[in-house]
């Protein structure tokens, strides 16, 4: 009677083990693939000076931005 007990409770455990697993790697599979929620996006405020934009600091972005076209 004690192995019968004993065995069922292996039974038990080893189906909650299987259990365990099988939501680990849908847990490992999802952060694989899924992108985790809630990620700040970096702020871009204090990146231009202060007041409008001109026309001035649009070219002068330009300029740094885009190299010549004799460089190529």
């Amino acid at each position: 009677m004690s192995d019968q007990v004993d065995l069922g409770t292996l039974l038990k455990r080893v189906d909650s083990l299987e259990g365990e697993i099988g939501r680990l790697k849908r847990d490992l599979l999802r952060s694989l693939v899924v992108q985790p929620r809630g990620k700040k996006v970096k702020s871009l405020f204090g990146s231009v000076q202060g007041g409008d934009v001109t026309e001035e600091m649009i070219e002068e972005a330009k300029r740094t931005l885009f190299r010549p076209l004799e460089d190529l």
